[in-house]
């Protein structure tokens, strides 16, 4: 999906601010950040899109029954709520759509990946008072209800099926070829979660050279973060460079090899020669 249109700078630098502060919260609002992502990505959605995104996790979670039980019969109720009632569900398909990373979409199209179908399903569960969190199992995400000892796993992709433990066991084995580890299992915090949907992004960009745009503000976006790896600089500077940036590339690249310097002097020489070849392409 080509965006109606960029945001426009003043936008995208509130979008931004926004997305830095919320990230630093003390308790990071996972949809808030899937929306602004969103908004960097599309400059259609507004802050009434944003609103109406949020009006309608509240709407889906509002038609859950109140209090249906245990974890299964929250993991039941979900499934019949998003999975069969409003088909929420994914196809090979999705992996090929930039909106299938874009929580506002796949709240319009009802379709997306594992992990943006988990946030659906873990805001408008947690909406509802359910104990809910994410499962970020190798290759594919999904969502766990209840404590450790008592958990339930349920696949959004798949509209919500509940997993036995040889299901899980299956996706985990398809996805690695090694077994399935209780460590797997634990919930995952909302910046883990963002993160995995940042390096979607980049991923589905890295191979669409002509969408070096969208590759950019996915680092951009990754780097406001109050963790992230240094190297995230060099791929930045990297996409300035192809991007016909030249200036800030080479700027970037040296900021890039004064932290490298401390550790590998001999990569930060090569890098510092990279910042070089990216200026001489000024003349």
């Amino acid at each position: 999906m080509r965006p109606p249109y960029p945001p426009s700078p003043e936008r995208s630098a509130e979008v931004r601010r926004r997305f830095a502060a919320e990230a630093r919260a003390e308790r990071p609002d996972l949809s808030l950040l899937c929306l602004l992502l969103g908004a960097e990505a599309d400059g259609s959605l507004d802050e009434a899109g944003l609103d109406a995104a949020q009006l309608e996790l509240d709407r889906l979670a509002g038609q859950l029954p109140y209090g249906p039980g245990g974890p299964s019969d929250w993991a039941a109720a979900l499934h019949r709520l998003l999975g069969v009632r409003y088909e929420f569900h994914g196809s090979a398909a999705d992996y090929r759509r930039l909106e299938s990373s874009l929580l506002h979409a796949v709240l319009r199209r009802r379709r997306g990946l594992p992990i943006l179908l988990s946030v659906v399903w873990m805001e408008v569960a947690r909406r509802a008072g359910a104990h809910v969190y994410g499962v970020a199992l190798p290759g594919h995400f999904v969502v766990g209800f209840g404590p450790a000892g008592d958990q339930v796993l349920a696949d959004p992709f798949d509209g919500g099926r509940v997993l036995t433990g040889t299901d899980a066991e299956l996706l985990v084995t398809g996805a690695t070829g090694a077994p399935l580890e209780p460590s797997m299992l634990v919930p995952a915090a909302p910046l883990d979660v963002l993160v995995r949907i940042l390096n979607n992004v980049r991923a589905w960009a890295a191979v669409r050279p002509e969408r070096s745009d969208v590759a950019l503000w996915a680092v951009e976006l990754s780097l406001l973060l109050p963790s992230h790896p240094a190297r995230l600089r060099y791929e930045r500077a990297q996409l300035l460079v192809q991007r016909g940036e030249f200036v800030a590339g080479a700027a970037e690249l040296d900021a890039y090899a004064e932290v490298l310097a401390a550790v590998d002097e001999s990569r930060a020489r090569r890098v510092r020669g990279q910042a070089s070849a990216a200026r001489a392409r000024l003349n």
